[in-house]
């Protein structure tokens, strides 16, 4: 294929799926339920985080649903956005993903991919699990400059295999663990449970772990260009698999908590509440088993995330906003370059910070993202009234309207409440709207 060639429709319901599940299933399951546990202080609480996580995220998935049924086309919410906004929102949107979302999102991972080696090699610490993690990006962006097919197939192996092992621990711990574990209204002796104003602060930075465990879904609508029957397909593999991660994450929590109780997740060494887990059930090899089965899902979250995330930068170049040389396909039909620029920021932003700040870092700016992305629902369906849409969200405004408040409260209370790692997120939106200005002015 010419480097500068059309994408090809090579995407399938399956593939398409696997994406959405692939990205979420990441790191953050195994790990955020210790910070969110020590947030909260009792198991019925931190049940509910993971809960009001997985609604929030299945309410803007359905507003997304509508969009990339209407909007295939690569770069996803860039279009939605392009179309119901304008050409700046457009740009800041990508701007935004690009600076901060999705690469601080692959550099999460990457970090937890080392954080999880080092169980099992603990040399691996500091500047040297920097390196691994930089590693990871690289070889995956590699591996998907090869062409979609090489991408989608690593996809939906890594995907099957993760999430067997996440089925796995969390039957184990329902099933196998030899005590249960009761729900007290009341904290553990070892923790404290705020209330009041307190308790509001102490849920919704609760909520920012689990949050993030449950973003990237719309990692499927980046690459709309080349799914197949997307009408159909991507409002499918949007519900199908936000419902089916949100529902295995408190489930599998229902299992953290009966196998080590409220303390042992909320005080699991280095906050790895998997491989705690895991280690408890089988105390000979438990842990380094587990160890394993997180590093196959860390390095098949990045996969996904690496994938999507060039399509968007793809799209930006070829609207002529950014970097025209992305805007090229190299011989496999895939945007080469725009993956090489993405690796490359990714790369600074893992030597930037540590898991949790990376985490704080992307949750504010993306559900101000995802609010706008609601929006645009109302906002499309009068703008163009006529336009055929495959799949409709349903019950709006009470559904997507519910998401809208409850969004932003949560990001004005983490702006309160960690402004160190909130505000840069919106300073580099800030910065992306001089970028385009000079852009347009070069340009005129």
């Amino acid at each position: 294929m010419p480097p500068s060639g059309t994408p090809r429709r090579l995407i399938g319901p399956f593939d398409a799926t696997a994406l959405v599940v692939g990205s979420m299933i990441g790191s953050g399951i195994f790990i955020v339920s210790a910070e969110s546990a020590r947030r909260v202080g009792t198991p019925g609480r931190l049940l509910l985080v993971w809960s009001v996580a997985g609604l929030l995220t299945f309410l803007a998935a359905l507003s997304c649903a509508e969009l990339a049924a209407l909007y295939p086309r690569a770069g996803g919410p860039y279009v939605f956005f392009r179309e119901a906004y304008g050409e700046l929102a457009g740009f800041l949107f990508a701007w935004t993903l690009i600076a901060v979302v999705q690469t601080g999102t692959i550099a999460a991972v990457a970090v937890a991919f080392a954080k999880f080696l080092g169980v099992l090699v603990p040399s691996v610490t500091g500047w040297a699990a920097k390196g691994v993690a930089v590693a990871v990006v690289a070889v995956l962006t590699g591996t998907n400059a090869l062409g979609l097919k090489a991408g989608t197939r690593t996809q939906n192996v890594l995907t099957v295999v993760k999430v067997a092992a996440l089925l796995g621990l969390t039957g184990a711990g329902l099933f196998l663990a030899p005590r249960t574990i009761s729900l007290p209204t009341g904290a553990q002796p070892d923790l404290s449970a705020p209330s009041g104003a307190g308790l509001a602060l102490a849920f919704s930075l609760a909520l920012v772990g689990p949050s993030f465990a449950q973003s990237a879904w719309t990692n499927v609508t980046f690459p709309g260009g080349e799914v197949k029957n997307p009408g159909r397909t991507l409002p499918l593999a949007l519900v199908a698999g936000c419902l089916l991660v949100s529902a295995l994450y408190v489930v599998a929590n229902v299992s953290y908590l009966k196998v080590l109780g409220l303390s042992g997740v909320a005080y699991a060494a280095g906050d790895r509440v998997g491989t705690a887990s895991a280690a408890a059930l089988l105390p000979a090899s438990g842990g380094a088993l587990m160890a394993g089965a997180i590093l196959v899902s860390t390095f098949g979250c990045a996969n996904g995330l690496i994938l999507a995330g060039a399509r968007v930068l793809y799209a930006l170049s070829a609207d002529g906003l950014f970097f025209s040389p992305a805007a090229r396909l190299n011989r496999a039909g895939v945007p080469g370059i725009a993956l090489a620029l993405q690796a490359v920021w990714t790369a600074a932003l893992i030597g930037s910070g540590t898991y949790s700040e990376l985490l704080r870092y992307v949750v504010s700016v993306e559900f101000v993202i995802l609010i706008l992305l609601v929006l645009a629902v109302p906002v499309l369906r009068k703008r163009e009234p006529t336009l055929a849409r495959p799949f409709r969200t349903p019950a709006w405004p009470l559904l997507g309207g519910g998401f809208v408040v409850a969004a932003a409260v949560l990001v004005v209370l983490l702006a309160v409440g960690s402004p160190k790692t909130t505000w840069p997120g919106f300073l580099l939106v800030f910065v992306g709207a001089v970028v385009y200005r000079l852009r347009k002015g070069r340009t005129a």
